[in-house]
């Protein structure tokens, strides 16, 4: 039997072989970002150790931003 279609792929999500380093950067900087809000709202509509948890996760993601950020001005100076 012959099939229609290709197998699908094995992961849901892919990223696209020709886009550039500081494309992928900026990109990975501004979820970060967006994930950042997000759990900060959080953290201030919940209380308890459920808002540690919020709190915690806020403040390993500013040290992953820090890390996007480094990566990005280390390949793509500001001029």
């Amino acid at each position: 039997m012959i099939k229609d279609t290709p197998n699908p792929p094995e992961t849901l999500f892919t990223v696209r072989p020709e886009l550039g380093t500081e494309t992928l950067l900026i990109n990975a900087s501004q979820d970060l970002a967006s994930i950042s809000d997000i759990a900060t709202h959080l953290a201030f509509e919940i209380d308890g150790t459920q808002r540690n948890v919020a709190l915690g996760i806020c403040r390993m993601l500013e040290g992953v931003q820090l890390l996007v950020d480094k990566a990005l001005d280390d390949t793509h100076p500001a001029t």
